[in-house]
C-alpha cells in the first residue's frame, strides 16, 4: 500500500502550514523508502521563491500583491513566484532520491501528469514568459498548464507541481507581471526574473473544453499514482496522519523554520 494525503483548502492565515508539513513528509519518505503521494491548496496567495525576496523593490511588490487579494508567502524550495487559489491544485510526488538525478525525479512528474491525462498530449520544455520558468514546465499546445519544483532532505525528494485546473489563468499572469513590473521597475524581465506574458499559460478545463473541477483532478492523479507505483493507495488527512506516525514535533520544529523565513515580509 502507498499513502496519499489530504486535507481541505488553507486559509490565508496558514499558508506556512502545508509547506512545514511537506519537510516532515520528505523526512518520512527518506526514512521509510516509501512514495507518498501529497495534495494541497491555499486561498488567494502568492508564493515566492526566496530568489523573490532579493527583488530591489519588494516593498511595493508584496502591495499590489495585497491590494490584488492575494498576500505573499515564501516556500522554502527553488524557483520564482507562482499563484495559488481554489482553481489550482498543488500536487507533491514525494519518492526515495536512491540514485536519482534532479531530471529522471522532475521525469517521474511529467509522467504521472500524462497518465492522470492521457487524452492530452503533454510537453515539457520552458516557457519563458510565463511566471516561474522552468525546463519541466508542461504545456498543451504550446501553453504551460504547470510548474515544478523541488526539495531534497536527506534520502527523499519532493517533486512540487502547481497544477492550473480551471479559474481565470490570465487574470492570475496579470497579477504575477504586476508584481515583477513593479518590483522590478525598468529592470523588468531581467537578471533571471521572468517578462511574464498573461498569455503564455492556460489552464487543463481550458485545453479538455470542459469544466474540470479539483476532486474529479485528485482522482485522475490517484488512479495514475497506483498505476505508476502498481500498489493500491490509502488515502488519508494529511493532520490525522501526523498525530498517527507521531509527527507533531517534527512539524513544529519545520513550521517554525517557515516563519523565520518568513519574517522578512513582516519586515518590509
Amino acid at each position: 500500500m502507498n499513502i496519499s494525503l489530504d486535507q481541505t483548502i488553507y486559509p490565508n492565515q496558514q499558508a506556512l502550514l502545508p509547506f512545514a508539513l511537506t519537510d516532515v513528509l520528505i523526512e518520512y519518505v527518506s526514512e521509510n523508502k516509501q512514495p507518498l503521494l501529497h495534495f494541497w491548496q491555499l486561498e488567494n496567495t502568492m508564493i515566492l521563491g526566496m530568489k523573490d525576496t532579493r527583488i530591489p523593490h519588494l516593498k511595493a511588490g508584496v502591495q499590489t500583491l495585497q491590494q490584488a487579494g492575494y498576500p505573499p508567502v515564501i516556500r522554502s524550495a527553488g524557483g520564482l513566484g507562482v499563484i495559488s487559489d481554489p482553481a489550482i491544485l498543488n500536487i507533491s510526488l514525494i519518492v526515495p532520491r536512491k540514485d536519482q538525478t534532479t531530471d529522471t525525479a522532475y521525469e517521474k512528474m511529467y509522467q504521472l501528469t500524462q497518465l492522470a491525462f492521457p487524452e492530452l498530449s503533454i510537453t515539457t520544455g520552458e516557457v519563458f514568459d510565463s511566471y516561474c520558468p522552468g525546463t519541466y514546465d508542461l504545456s498543451c499546445g504550446g501553453k504551460k498548464i504547470a510548474g515544478i519544483a523541488q526539495r531534497k532532505i536527506k534520502d527523499g525528494i519532493a517533486i512540487m507541481m502547481y497544477l492550473s485546473v480551471a479559474g481565470p489563468q490570465k487574470e492570475r499572469g496579470q497579477i504575477v507581471k504586476d508584481f515583477y513590473s513593479t518590483s522590478l521597475r525598468q529592470k523588468f524581465g531581467q537578471n533571471g526574473y521572468p517578462p511574464v506574458n498573461p498569455a503564455s499559460m492556460t489552464t487543463v478545463s481550458t485545453v479538455l473544453k470542459e469544466k474540470l473541477s479539483i476532486a474529479q483532478t485528485k482522482s485522475r492523479f490517484l488512479t495514475a499514482f497506483s498505476q505508476f507505483t502498481k500498489k493500491n493507495i490509502v488515502q488519508t488527512d494529511s493532520h490525522q496522519w501526523l498525530s498517527r506516525e507521531n509527527k507533531s514535533a517534527a512539524y513544529k520544529d519545520k513550521l517554525s523554520r517557515m516563519i523565520t523565513r518568513n519574517e522578512i515580509l513582516d519586515n518590509l
